[in-house]
């Protein structure tokens, strides 16, 4: 599927190719609840990184988290994943990360085209959740204290939602 996304002030805009755009995930985490969760939550997608496309990437700055170091619990380290954002406005766009480098992670909230809906909700990271977020529950909610073990492209081949086009 071809997406399309853009910041609030129109400065930045991108395009790339998703073979899994079914917004399914929404993470609870707390990097992600206030870099670009005003529901309390983000949304990320998935697209192949070979076909993003940037205009006005002049006005785009990305930010790194600061992570507990998985080698050494207490202490914190840089995460490798880079949050794009516009400049101008702050609108989160895109998530990239080293480790994988074939893939961006758009935010669903940029993307323009008009998305499909998910045959369930993952929702991530639950307990990191804001006291005052209502975790939807019920048919079609399945919920993680931290990260599911099946990944974005399994849930889709999963569902046979896997796009080739």
């Amino acid at each position: 599927m071809h997406l399309d996304g853009s910041c609030y002030c129109g400065k930045a805009n991108f395009s790339a190719t998703s073979y899994t755009p079914h917004p399914f995930m929404r993470c609870y985490c707390s990097i992600c609840r206030k870099t670009a969760g005003s529901g309390g939550y983000a949304i990320n997608i998935m697209a192949q990184a070979k076909t993003l496309i940037v205009n006005g990437e002049e006005n785009l700055i990305y930010h790194q988290a600061l992570i507990e170091d998985p080698i050494t619990p207490g202490e914190m380290t840089t995460s490798a994943a880079k949050r794009h954002f516009c400049r101008h406005c702050g609108s989160p766009l895109w998530v990239a990360d080293s480790r994988w480098p074939e893939w961006i992670y758009p935010f669903a909230s940029a993307v323009d085209s008009p998305l499909p809906t998910p045959p369930e909700t993952y929702h991530i990271m639950v307990d990191f959740a804001a006291a005052w977020v209502d975790t939807p529950t019920g048919r079609g909610h399945v919920h993680f204290h931290r990260y599911p073990t099946e990944s974005i492209l399994q849930w889709h081949k999963r569902h046979n939602l896997f796009e080739t086009r």
